[in-house]
């Protein structure tokens, strides 16, 4: 699955990450239902971060990077569209 990221500095010296919603072909409301790290946790690349619902089935998001999930951008049981972003995350250089 294509997840739709967009790089930018931070002060640290790293660089940020945001993870934004991909075009999953669904006709109707995408859901966020549940986050699987909470914000500050160190995750993976391809670690499960973020669960979406459309329709009757659920997306996995996974972490687009190694890095700290710096912060979570919408909430639980909140609607998003193709293109909303969901987090950010600091990766260090």
């Amino acid at each position: 699955m294509d997840v739709s990221t967009e790089e930018g500095p931070v002060a640290s010296g790293g660089r940020r990450v945001w993870l934004s919603v991909p075009d999953l072909g669904c006709p109707g409301a995408i859901v966020v239902s549940v986050w699987l790290v909470p914000e500050g946790a160190v995750v993976r690349e391809g670690d499960r971060v973020v669960e979406l619902v459309c329709g009757a089935a659920t997306i996995d998001l996974e972490a687009p990077v190694d890095g700290r999930l710096t912060a979570q951008l919408v909430d639980e049981d909140e609607t998003v569209f193709t293109g909303t972003p969901l987090a950010t995350f600091e990766v260090a250089t």
